[in-house]
């Protein structure tokens, strides 16, 4: 049964196109394989998932009055995903993601995002006009933000009463814009999912393991840390204290997405009561089973 709780997903809902050859690429290779379409960015990403774990995700985006935002309103639906509080606008175009992946991984990726940064805080009105919540009574559950959003809007958030009660669960989006989240670090209801090289990128340190990662991050005011390192050791560090799990070794199909279900699935396992050690071994095995390609 879905839970009657909304997680307000914030962030980036867009068409990904993704390209993949079975084999190993380098730069400039040119190889048959398979492109796809299909409903992608973090907020969505996390969102379905979250659906799949007996969630109600309702998005917090700007989609496009175009046809590509009517054909992803209609994907969103059959998806399970709430869009009653997404910005719609006609003035802009519905954003794109496109990504080339292989065997030894992402190969390129370019994400056009650039109409969720346009439209800036009015993404964010649900959280202020009464319909998840408002200045006096702030929502208080779990909300995921993600780092596609303008530097200057997630500085705002920093500061915002909005979300000051939440439990925010924040991911960068990519490693390219993991500096942007520098202002939400010290935020004492966040809890941030990296991966090991986000995580450096934010502390300004190169580390060797994710256990080191997580730690450092801590220490200097983060709240909570989730970092990944791929196949290696994932660590969740708090100020409680630092737990560890090693990933299920799978053969890798697919990439887009990964950290994205591991959030997804850490959340929800959280919102069921279970314990940490729990919760990480739980997403680790989501993101597993979904990089393996098992769950389609």
């Amino acid at each position: 049964m879905t839970t009657a709780q909304p997680i307000p997903c914030i962030g980036s809902v867009l068409w990904d196109i993704i390209g993949r050859y079975p084999r190993a690429m380098r730069s400039g290779d040119d190889r048959p394989g398979t492109i796809n379409r299909l409903p992608g960015g973090v907020a969505m990403n996390v969102a379905q998932t979250l659906v799949r774990f007996g969630r109600l995700p309702t998005v917090l985006t700007c989609i496009g009055t175009d046809a590509e935002g009517a054909e992803l309103i209609a994907a969103c639906a059959a998806l399970g995903v709430d869009t009653s509080c997404a910005l719609r606008r006609d003035d802009l175009p519905t954003d794109r993601y496109m990504a080339i992946e292989a065997a030894n991984g992402l190969v390129a990726a370019i994400a056009d995002a650039a109409s969720l940064e346009a439209a800036g805080a009015a993404i964010l009105a649900p959280l202020s006009d009464g319909r998840l919540g408002s200045e006096t009574a702030p929502f208080t559950g779990p909300v995921v933000l993600d780092g596609n959003l303008s530097e200057g809007l997630l500085a705002e958030i920093a500061e915002s009463p909005l979300l000051a009660q939440a439990d925010l669960r924040i991911v960068p989006a990519s490693p390219g814009k993991a500096t942007r989240l520098a202002p939400l670090l010290a935020l004492p209801n966040a809890t941030f999912y990296l991966n090991l090289e986000e995580a450096a990128l934010l502390a300004g340190v190169d580390f060797i393991a994710a256990p080191d990662a997580a730690n450092f991050l801590v220490a200097g005011g983060s709240a909570r840390v989730l970092v990944t390192d791929g196949d290696s050791v994932a660590a969740d560090a708090a100020h409680s204290g630092t737990i560890s799990a090693q990933p299920p070794v799978v053969e890798q199909r697919r990439v887009t997405g990964a950290g994205d279900t591991f959030m997804a699935a850490h959340i929800a396992a959280e919102a069921q009561g279970h314990s940490r050690e729990f919760a990480l071994e739980a997403a680790l095995q989501a993101a597993a089973t979904y990089v393996a390609g098992e769950d389609t």
